[in-house]
Parts: C-alpha cells; structure tokens; sequence
C-alpha cells in the first residue's frame, strides 16, 4: 500500500496534489510519502516480532535523503552503509552509532579509520585481506573493531544478474567452504571481536526459498564455528526482499519472510541483524515528470518527458520496469514509446507501453521510484541533479534542491595554461 492515489480526478501524495508540487518546484520531481515510508517501516517491524534479538539497519544505499533516514530513524531503524558518505549521513540523521553496520568489498584504509574512530556497530569484513587491514589499523588506533564475516554461500537468488550478490563468482563475501579456515585466522586478532557471519545474496528477491537456502547454509556455519570453539552472538542477514513494480505482481510480504525466518533461526541463540531497503523505499516514491510533446512514431508515438535517464537509471540500466501514469487522468488511453531527452537511445522507459493517453504539457508520475531512483542519478548531458520533496498529510518541503548545470559547472576550473 503506498499513499498516491486519484482523488477529485487529480493524483495525489497524502493530501498533497501533485500538480501543485509540480508548480512549486518544478519538474522532474522525485516525491516522498512519509506516511508510507512510516507503514512499511512498521509493517516490516512487526513481521519481526517473533525474532526476540534484532536490529533493523536500513539500506542507505536505497535512498540516503537526509530527511528519509530522519523518518527511519524515528522508526528505531539503524542504517547499513557501503560507504564513509552513507555513515556520515546515518550520523547526520541521528542513527546511533552502535546501530550502523559498514558493508562493501572496497572499504578504503581512510574510511575503515573513520568508521572505527565513529565506533560503529559492526563491520561485515568481505575478505580475509580486509579483515587483517582492518585488524592492524584498529591496533594502531587503539580500537577493537566488532566484526562479522561475510559469507557467499554460493545461492542463486534468481534475480538479475546485476543485483545478484550470493552466486560464487559474484565479488561479495568469502566462499562458505573458506569460511571456516578466514574465521579462524582472524579471530586470533586481538584487535578484532569477529562476533559473527554476514550474509547478502541479492536484490529484488521474488522468493524466499533462495534466502531459505542462503540461511540454513548460514546456520549450518554457525554450528560448525562454534564446535571449532568461536562464540558466535551475531547473524547478519541482508536484505533483498523484492517489491512490485508491474499491476499484479505478487512477492513474498514482509509477514512471510518474518515467519521463514523465525523458524529457521529459532535456535541460533544469537542477535539478528537485517537490512530492508527497497521494501521499505520502493514504493513509498514516485518521480513526477511532464511531457514535453509527444512525436509521431513509426509504429507508435513517442511521449517524450523532461525526466531522462540521467534521473532515473533503472530502466537504462537493468531495463526495469516502472509503472507510468497520468497525474490527471481522462479516462482515454494510448500506446507510446515513453523516452527522454538524452542524446542515447538507451534513454528509454518504455516501448509500446498502454498508458493513460497524454499531451503535451501533462503531468505524469513513474511510479515505486523511492529506492534505487535519486541516489543513482547523474549530470550526464549537464541536466543538473534532481530535486526531492518528502510529503507530510497537507504539506510538503524541499528535501533536496535541484542542482543546476551551471552550480556544477561553477566548481569546475580551467587551468590557467589553458586560458
């Protein structure tokens, strides 16, 4: 459930209507629903109640708007990081430093430092290199660092192949057979508490047996470090949980996943740790665009809108499927090519798409573009950045300015010798 909806013929987010926001602020326009952002935040946490040790670290990567992180964290909810810039924002928002994990295979020597003077909850070490830099910069700080093993446990999400995270050949964890052997080496670091294993194996999950899989492997692990003699207190177990795009589609809700995992964890005996991002973001957006005029086609007209590829990545990059609609709609449909205006062909939405039929100078909306939207976007073709506004019921604010090309351009330089 999300809180866009057609009241009085017009789109609306809360009691907001879109054309509004559209005059104020202008057009593309990521909008935020606090009121959904606040649902699935609890929805999810109460899928969780049968878990009696958690955290709930939302995925900054999903969507690290300042003022989105500010509801979460009123939520309870911690933040999982893959960069210094994500931690710094989960600071920024209030996120108790105890409740951040620090994930990503590329952590650089600087920001393992950062991490470690912010004394942050838990690191997921990626590699046995990691783990023993992170070992020898915590020693020379004076700091012992709380740490947890990630683990590929070599499961097939069944996602796509670019947001596939737990397959052998992907780049994230060391492999489960390894494990045992990396465990052990770094667990004799005095400056490392190696108090668990981690786990992440994909994106957009649309079933819960691969995340089944992924977590009965874990729990085996488990019971084998601790035969070896390792206290495991600690299971991080990713996220993934995948939502619908398309009218229709049906995925695993958060009560399902909740009570899998109750059952395959029950005798763990440890604290879990999860990390929803889409789930909670995802539909909880959308990106509001305007048509600029719509072009005879060869087989079928081409809506062209102001938002393009540099806004909204996904389909360029994954050929993602966003459901696209009317602000204001007239009850009449089309079939469009819906594209922007980047100089790519790749700048395309969709091809022979049903949609509400529109004109140009219409109001539209790309809809579940919470996560994976504004965070991803670029300057390409000096468009500037995207602005965000987040909705409270009758109100709204600005949660991040556009940026202009010309405020990116101002921080270039041309070096005096070529001047």
């Amino acid at each position: 459930m999300d809180h866009f909806e057609i009241n009085g013929g017009v789109m609306h987010a809360e009691d907001v209507a879109l054309p509004r926001i559209a005059e104020d602020v202008g057009t593309p326009v990521y909008v935020y629903s606090r009121a959904t952002l606040e649902r699935h935040a609890r929805v999810f946490r109460e899928a969780l109640n049968d878990v009696p040790d958690k955290l709930i670290a939302f995925a900054v990567k999903s969507n690290p708007n300042l003022a989105v992180l500010k509801v979460l964290q009123r939520q309870g909810y911690g933040a999982d990081c893959v960069s210094v810039g994500e931690m710094r924002r989960a600071l920024a928002a209030g996120m108790a430093p105890e409740m951040i994990v620090f994930s990503g295979v590329g952590k650089t020597a600087r920001e393992l430092e950062e991490a470690l003077e912010a004394e942050i909850g838990q690191f997921n070490i990626e590699s046995e290199e990691e783990g023993l830099e992170l070992a020898e910069i915590a020693a020379r700080m004076g700091k012992t660092a709380q740490c947890a093993l990630r683990i590929n446990p070599d499961v097939d999400a069944g996602t796509h192949d670019k947001i596939s995270t737990g397959k052998a050949d992907n780049k994230f964890g060391v492999p489960i057979d390894q494990a045992g052997q990396i465990f052990g080496k770094l667990a004799s670091e005095p400056s490392v508490n190696l108090r668990g294993v981690a786990v992440h194996i994909g994106s957009q999950l649309g079933e819960l047996a691969p995340l089944e899989r992924a977590f009965e492997k874990l729990g085996n692990l488990v019971t084998a470090l601790r035969g070896a003699g390792h206290t495991i207190t600690h299971v991080d177990l990713g996220g993934g949980l995948g939502v619908p795009y398309k009218r229709g589609e049906e995925f695993p809700s958060p009560a399902e996943y909740g009570a899998m995992v109750a059952r395959v964890t029950k005798d763990w005996g440890v604290s879990l740790i999860f990390e929803p991002g889409r789930v909670i973001a995802g539909n909880a957006g959308v990106l509001l665009t305007r048509v600029v005029r719509v072009k005879r086609g060869l087989n079928h007209p081409f809506v062209i809108v102001d938002a393009a590829m540099n806004d909204l990545a996904r389909p360029a990059l994954y050929g993602a499927y966003h459901h696209f609609e009317a602000v204001e709609p007239n009850g009449s449909d089309m079939t469009a090519n819906i594209v922007g205006p980047i100089c790519e062909t790749g700048d395309t939405f969709a091809m022979g798409r049903e949609c509400d039929h529109l004109e140009g100078g219409d109001l539209a909306v790309f809809r579940t573009a919470g996560a994976y939207g504004a965070t991803m976007a670029s300057s390409y073709n000096s468009r500037g950045f995207v602005a965000e506004v987040l909705v409270d019921g009758d109100r709204f604010a600005v949660v991040a300015d556009r940026i202009d090309a010309g405020s990116i351009m101002d921080a270039e330089r041309v070096p005096e010798w070529l001047a």
